[in-house]
């Protein structure tokens, strides 16, 4: 766990870009993100209810986002 910012928030162990699996931190994580066009898991854990979720792109982050203020 020594690699993991203080502020990551991520729980998907699981996970091989995983800042606890390599000493990148959250590089590889942030750079497939940006290469799919997809939010990182951590951001989806700032909002209630996503835990079930089908998918990861910057649309249904923002559907999740914009319910949660409904």
């Amino acid at each position: 766990m020594e690699n993991l910012s203080g502020f990551c928030s991520c729980v998907n162990l699981a996970c091989p870009l995983h800042p606890t699996k390599h000493d990148k931190g959250c590089a590889p994580c942030i750079q497939k993100n940006l290469r799919l066009r997809e939010m990182p898991n951590c951001f989806f854990n700032l909002v209630e209810g996503t835990e079930n979720r089908t998918g990861d792109s910057f649309e249904d982050f923002a559907e999740y986002v914009s319910r949660k203020r409904d």
